[in-house]
């Protein structure tokens, strides 16, 4: 949602600031010349394991400058690969993630390790976030769609998020423990007397 020109051209023109974009597939072409890098040739890459969440994972982060490449996206010095391996310690299903990102960094601004950094940076959001309206919420599914509707329910989804602050870790565990008393809970929550 995020991967659009005049978002890239609003944060490097006006706010002077920079971008790291991820490509999905919403974005059929940027996607397929993204995918279609010569990425096997690359040698700007880092390799990151870690142990968690009872997965063992693996990812490869490679970097390519595409300022002469003709990408057509506005200010794009790198293209991004992300590759992750992820191993269930439990059950031992292995996964495998190919994700694609673009940048206004250059090579000499940001190398493949602190790209894979400002990556998982956003995965933070995505599972912290968008993780919870999706799957808590079902908001794929929600039929509100007129009005202001859609977002005053965006707006509460999010809200929920403050849930995290008094140490709920499961978010619908938290909601369930407000229910209970919905009077005073909510407004404790936000430090409302």
């Amino acid at each position: 949602m995020h991967t659009q020109r005049a978002h890239a051209r609003f944060l490097v023109d006006e706010k002077k600031a920079h971008y790291l974009l991820v490509v999905k597939a919403n974005q059929p072409e940027l996607h397929r010349r993204l995918r279609s890098l010569p990425w096997k040739d690359v040698t700007a890459r880092r390799y990151d394991r870690e142990i968690g969440h009872g997965c063992r994972e693996t990812r490869v982060t490679r970097a390519l400058t595409v300022t002469d490449l003709g990408l057509d996206f506005p200010h794009a010095a790198q293209a991004v690969r992300i590759l992750r391996h992820r191993t269930d310690r439990t059950t031992g299903t292995v996964s495998r993630q190919t994700v694609y990102a673009i940048t206004d960094l250059s090579s000499h601004q940001a190398s493949p390790e602190r790209l894979g950094q400002l990556a998982r940076s956003q995965w933070t959001i995505e599972n912290r976030l968008h993780f919870v309206r999706d799957t808590t919420f079902a908001e794929d599914a929600s039929k509100i769609r007129t009005g202001h509707g859609p977002e005053n329910m965006s707006t509460l989804r999010n809200l929920v998020n403050a849930l995290r602050a008094p140490g709920h870790r499961n978010i619908a565990a938290g909601i369930r423990h407000v229910s209970y008393e919905p009077f005073t809970r909510p407004l404790d929550l936000l430090g409302i007397v």
